[in-house]
């Protein structure tokens, strides 16, 4: 397992990036404009070391982030995505967003932090019980 980002909801993105890129002195390794989703992602992480980054989520509609909505999940690269949930459900863990992709899965924590499963190197083909099976809850 390997520690891939922690994803930040910001409700103004220049103003977010003149405080961690600016100020903090964070480097922007990459940006995604998803007009589909209506969305932008900026990835950040400190100068010379690329391996733990801040995933910060502008959503181009205006939301008021209160009570923690604005911290978003932790997220882990997986050897197996699939062998990775189902060992989170032989220990009674629900999986809220299965990997119907066979690239990304969501859980929460005991204390709900919601945390992002992500199949390291390409997606794994589509396979039962995961392709079809529901979401559940919120992530």
């Amino acid at each position: 397992m390997k520690y891939l980002h922690t994803m930040v909801r910001v409700g103004d993105l220049d103003r977010s990036l003149t405080f961690y890129r600016d100020a903090l002195g964070l480097e922007e390794i990459s940006r995604k404009d998803v007009s589909q989703g209506r969305y932008t992602l900026v990835f950040l992480a400190a100068p010379g070391d690329h391996a733990a980054q801040v995933e910060l989520t502008f959503n181009w509609d205006p939301e008021s982030y209160q009570g923690g909505r604005n911290f978003g999940h932790l997220a882990y690269g997986v050897e197996n995505i699939y062998a990775s949930c189902q060992r989170l459900m032989d220990h009674g863990v629900t999986v809220l967003r299965p990997p119907r992709d066979g690239r990304m899965a969501f859980v929460r924590s005991p204390d709900g932090i919601s945390i992002e499963l992500l199949q390291q190197g390409p997606a794994l083909p589509p396979a039962e019980p995961w392709a079809s099976m529901p979401n559940s809850g919120t992530w």
